[in-house]
């Protein structure tokens, strides 16, 4: 595969959403970078997150409360998705061990060839448990 250079826009882009581990969307990086990037649009934001994933420079983890979501990291990872408020966390793969060895074994089991793997795991976060009883999940505000 031949390296591409990148554009200054799409160059910012990258290093952003590779900088940060709150799987963002295209809303949240274009809010990020358009206070240094004037002429930046939403467009080229979307356009080049969808770039990145095309190329193996990222993945999506797909719509999270309505919002597609990026991860700049590529490797095969297990998340957490809050259902509340759609906070995504990274779940090491040092506690997924017995997860991966499951897998192996359901694929001896069935002659199936596992390709890849994309494994979600939905719940509440911490915030969004502890504000359960008071009434307010989703609310930002309520923390």
């Amino acid at each position: 595969m031949i390296e591409r250079k990148f554009s200054a826009k799409r160059e910012e882009i990258f290093n952003l959403l590779h900088s940060v581990e709150n799987h963002p969307g295209a809303k949240w990086v274009y809010e990020q970078l358009k206070p240094k990037i004037p002429d930046l649009s939403l467009a080229t934001v979307y356009r080049n997150m969808n770039f990145f994933c095309v190329e193996g420079k990222a993945s999506s983890l797909g719509v999270i409360n309505g919002e597609e979501r990026f991860d700049g990291i590529t490797e095969p990872h297990p998340h957490m998705v809050c259902s509340c408020c759609g906070a995504v966390v990274d779940i090491p793969l040092t506690t997924t061990d017995t997860l991966i060895e499951d897998c192996k074994k359901i694929s001896l089991e069935t002659s199936f060839t596992i390709d890849f793997r994309k494994t979600v795991f939905y719940g509440l976060c911490r915030k969004c448990h502890e504000n359960r009883g008071k009434g307010t999940e989703g609310d930002p505000d309520a923390a």
